[in-house]
């Protein structure tokens, strides 16, 4: 199960309780207040984690509370402080206050954290009120209660490459061609129910990551179709690689669908639509070689200074060109991995 959205309460440990206690030894007469102090609560982060990829493990847990501080004790001894309690998450999880929306931190790089609550004070021990006027205290404070709240976490991919387009145009298909990911392939629409993630090897030292993103249709930015429930993974990617569908029996324009999902990506994000694109003309083994479709492609994308690339990834063919025209639109805005 893929889960990119989720709600989760995290709270702060309590602080342990301040000590009443006075020193009571022999040969030591007036010992006085020898109260400890209460040890401060844990408290709750969140650290970015390579190693996962979807905020699934929140699913199934969504409370999640620090450690108290321990109570003071008698002859000064204070209390221990209560762990801190890390949450791992996804790179590429932001993390907002549910209620007022403000964001509190984007996990991006591994390790990261974010602070989601601290932890609360311990009380003062008797020992602390101690003065030239009240030289036995019977006082102590109570460690204050851990402050909680409701976050929202969100899951943006890191991906260099997002390969967009509609449903059934090959995206699948040209993602397990060109790495080790092994995305649902089938021949009916939708067959991505959530984004896959995979590593192109360039050469030995330059790889980049890209991502099959679930299928659009018109009225995505609105809500309609899957793919609406993942265009926010759009944002992370630094380049879009545009998939059409060349096969005649579909009864579809491929420059009507470029027009279609381009409207789709301004609507949700006027960023997105200056983001680079590669336009890729899919299923080419299913047209004549220099077919008008393929023909009129080509000169839309001459003419608005795209780069286009004519493939079928089932087949393999031009499957190298294209990576190298991805690997070079990469290194000029530098980009580009180098792999360790």
């Amino acid at each position: 199960m893929f889960i990119d959205e989720i709600n989760i309460h995290v709270q702060g440990g309590d602080g342990g309780a301040g000590c009443i206690s006075f020193r009571r030894e022999k040969y030591v007469p007036r010992g006085g207040p020898d109260g400890g102090d209460g040890g401060d609560g844990g408290s709750v982060w969140l650290e970015a984690d390579p190693a996962l990829t979807t905020l699934l493990d929140f699913h199934y847990k969504r409370h999640y509370k620090a450690e108290r501080g321990q109570h003071g004790k008698g002859a000064n001894r204070h209390g221990a402080g209560g762990d801190d309690l890390i949450l791992r998450v996804p790179l590429g999880t932001v993390v907002r206050d549910r209620e007022t929306g403000e964001e509190l931190g984007d996990l991006t790089r591994p390790g990261e954290r974010v602070l989601a609550m601290a932890g609360a004070r311990g009380g003062r021990g008797n020992a602390r009120f101690a003065s030239s006027i009240n030289r036995a205290p019977r006082r102590a404070d109570l460690g204050r209660p851990g402050g909680g709240r409701w976050l929202h976490l969100e899951l943006k991919l890191l991906g260099d490459v997002g390969v967009i387009g509609f449903p059934n145009a090959g995206k699948s298909t040209l993602v397990s061609r060109l790495s080790a990911a092994t995305p649902k392939i089938a021949d009916y629409p939708f067959t991505t129910l959530a984004p896959t993630l995979g590593i192109v090897r360039i050469d030995v030292e330059r790889t980049f990551v890209i991502a099959d993103l679930p299928g659009l249709i018109p009225g995505a930015s609105e809500g309609k179709g899957l793919g609406h429930q993942f265009l926010r993974h759009t944002e992370r990617t630094r380049l879009l690689v545009h998939v059409l569908d060349l096969d005649p029996q579909t009864g579809r324009d491929p420059l009507d669908d470029l027009a279609v999902i381009d409207a789709e990506l301004a609507a949700y994000s006027p960023e997105l639509a200056e983001r680079p694109q590669i336009v890729v003309a899919n299923k080419a083994d299913l047209v004549e070689p220099g077919a008008p479709q393929l023909a009129r492609i080509e000169r839309h994308c001459r003419s608005a200074g795209v780069p286009f690339h004519a493939i079928s990834a089932a087949a393999g063919a031009g499957l190298p060109e294209l990576v190298r025209g991805i690997a070079r639109r990469l290194e000029e805005s530098g980009w580009l991995r180098v792999a360790s």
